[in-house]
């Protein structure tokens, strides 16, 4: 991103009230945002908290904000704390909990000059791919809102595309950053598992959510992974690597094989080859005997890891409690019962299935020998390509509602995604273009701790395939001046 484009987004935040004003506007049409704060400047972490270790140099938006200078504004997923806003993660179980601390990664983009004005819409704990099971209502597609902006992240990747923000942080569990990003037509980074600090994430599945970005163009994805990544203390899962892969690339495999792909993605896939092919890389199709696989050793893994980290909000550690139970048998079954949606209750109770005694051989260690075939196959694949390009997910946004896609054809078309979570790869979804009035993102994935490389990959392509904005929706950045009328 421009210099000039950073310096129009700190201006808004020099009006915070008109800024606030105008995101609340937008907001009422999209529902990306929970909650809207332009006005509050972000508290001093404590000394030393989330302080980067190999990281390297932390790099912001150009650079820090200085004593009483606006910051660039920045959209965090409501399941990431952030201190002094609701943490509802779109749950009953949490609506009226207040964080009283920063994640690691919020801290360390505060530091480097972000400030964030807002939590945005999510599936319920993250258990999506519309932000439809969200307690606060759904939020719609920028593009065309009788559609999904994708899930679990959708109203950070909404709010992106609304242009309300430049860049907005999520979670990526098996896909929610991407799949949302692809919807939405902005970038959308997973990261290599443990380059994110996952310290103030609301745990979902602990081995396979990582933070992500999403933004509007590849410098930001850059800055703010550079700012936010590094070993922290505070995560015994958080990694580094001193010797990352080349950013070079050279030969990239293309996914091929019977993919069930719609028009629109077809159409969006065939363009990323054109792009590829453009600028001279070397290619080539591949198909993966593992990837059939995926889906229900992720559902397998994830629900098992659900049903663990979500029994702390049972109305006594966690969560909102009954005014009155008689035993606290009852009062543990009238908060879960009150605080859960349906998606929530029905992974807590497969995750409870395939660990019961008997039956974690039969789901629970099959479905992780199947990620370990997965991960071998992936190591095998990269010792000869230093790129894999694959569909993000088989169709471009669907309605709302269950009409085109209900919640278990969802699950199925996860099949793209999941594969990066269980292999802990990092991956980027690419926007592609417009078809048919919808976009259509088209994901590429590297070798752990290649990030560098799928960066800059994005960033040659970005010069064939230019990022688009949805009609209606320039970025406020260009708000017109003072005492001028917000459109």
């Amino acid at each position: 991103m421009s210099t000039t484009s950073i310096r129009s987004w700190r201006a808004v935040l020099s009006d915070p009230d008109r800024y606030g004003a105008a995101l609340a506007d937008r907001n009422r049409a999209l529902n990306a945002f929970l909650e809207i704060d332009a006005k509050r400047r972000p508290a001093a972490s404590p000394a030393g908290a989330g302080e980067a270790a190999g990281a390297g140099e932390a790099a912001g938006p150009g650079e820090a904000a200085g004593p009483g200078e606006a910051a660039v504004p920045i959209a965090v997923k409501d399941n990431i704390a952030v201190r002094g806003y609701q943490l509802t993660c779109a749950s009953r179980m949490l609506e009226n909990f207040v964080c009283p601390y920063d994640a690691t990664i919020v801290s360390r983009l505060i530091a480097a000059g972000y400030q964030p004005v807002g939590k945005t819409n999510l599936d319920e704990f993250g258990m999506g791919s519309s932000t439809d099971n969200s307690a606060g209502g759904p939020t719609s597609n920028p593009w065309d809102t009788d559609r999904v902006a994708g899930g679990s992240s959708g109203g950070s990747a909404a709010a992106v595309a609304a242009g309300m923000v430049p860049v907005a942080l999520g979670t990526d569990t098996g896909g929610s950053v991407r799949q949302p990003a692809a919807f939405c037509g902005v970038y959308g980074l997973k990261p290599t598992y443990g380059a994110l600090s996952r310290y103030g994430l609301v745990a979902y599945a602990s081995s396979l959510e990582v933070a992500g970005i999403l933004a509007d163009s590849v410098d930001l994805i850059s800055d703010v992974y550079t700012a936010a990544a590094g070993i922290d203390a505070m995560d015994q899962t958080s990694t580094w690597t001193a010797s990352p892969p080349s950013s070079e690339t050279r030969t990239v495999a293309f996914l091929s094989g019977d993919l069930g792909l719609d028009q629109r993605t077809t159409a969006g896939y065939a363009r990323m080859r054109d792009a590829v092919a453009s600028r001279g890389y070397a290619h080539t199709d591949v198909e993966l005997s593992t990837s059939d696989y995926a889906v229900p050793a992720y559902y397998t893994i994830a629900t098992a890891e659900a049903s663990a980290n979500l029994a702390r909000f049972n109305g006594v550690r966690y969560g909102e409690r009954p005014l009155y139970a008689e035993n606290p048998e009852s009062l543990v079954r009238a908060a879960r019962s009150a605080g859960f949606g349906s998606e929530v209750k029905l992974r807590i109770l497969l995750g409870t299935y395939v660990l019961r005694s008997g039956f974690q051989e039969q789901y629970y260690q099959r479905a992780q020998k199947i990620r370990t075939a997965i991960r071998n196959e992936f190591d095998s694949l990269f010792a000869t390509y230093d790129l894999l390009v694959l569909p993000v997910f088989p169709t471009a946004a669907f309605r709302h509602g269950a009409d085109e896609l209900d919640a278990f054809q969802q699950k199925v078309a996860d099949k793209f995604t999941t594969l990066a979570n269980l292999a802990a790869l990092p991956a980027l979804s690419i926007p592609t273009g417009v078809f048919d009035g919808l976009p259509v993102g088209i994901q590429v994935m590297g070798p752990p701790h290649s990030e560098a490389r799928l960066i800059e990959f994005a960033r040659v392509i970005a010069t064939e395939l230019p990022f688009e904005r949805p009609p209606g929706y320039e970025p406020l950045s260009t708000l017109p001046p003072s005492g001028s009328e917000v459109a």
